[in-house]
């Protein structure tokens, strides 16, 4: 009996001690057709660093690294938000946000294009976040609200880059 109360009080301790984690996880999906074969739309939006040009609020882009996995991109006029490049294939990227202060907790987002047919390509963009941190629902609405108006606008102005309107 003394080994099993033993166990439970340590048990209980060791609970007590570790840290609260109670994550939410929010998701933006996004498309948008682009009236531009794959290559072509992959080549104007799909650079590392090509952020600047579709989603200006966030140049200068300052990279370290060939670009590829691991690769750091530092946006804003002071670089203040740091992105490291997490995943690659030929027409996608996701990165993560280690270590900006004022976002949520765990932040990653993914660019990717799917060609549709021969002149149209889709473009999507993903965003993933731990919204607990944003505190109540009106809140967590909000901050869902806002990244999905922004996202939105970057793939307009990605159409626009590539069909050139």
């Amino acid at each position: 009996m003394n080994r099993l109360l033993t166990a439970a009080v340590a048990g209980a301790a060791l609970l007590a001690a570790a840290p609260a984690f109670a994550a939410e996880y929010a998701t933006v999906k996004l498309e948008q057709t682009v009236n531009a074969p794959i290559d072509q739309v992959w080549a104007k939006v799909g650079g590392w660093c090509a952020i600047k040009d579709w989603l200006p609020r966030l140049a200068p882009c300052a990279m370290t690294g060939d670009g590829g996995l691991g690769s750091v991109r530092k946006l804003g006029a002071q670089g203040a938000i740091v992105e490291v490049l997490v995943a690659q294939t030929k027409y996608s990227y996701t990165y993560a946000q280690p270590t900006n202060p004022g976002l949520s907790i765990l932040y990653h987002g993914t660019l990717s294009a799917e060609p549709i047919d021969k002149g149209h390509t889709k473009l999507m963009y993903t965003v993933v976040w731990d919204d607990e941190p944003d505190g109540d629902q009106a809140a967590k609405d909000k901050d869902k609200a806002q990244r999905s108006g922004a996202f939105t606008g970057a793939l307009a102005a990605m159409k626009t880059l590539v069909e050139g309107k």
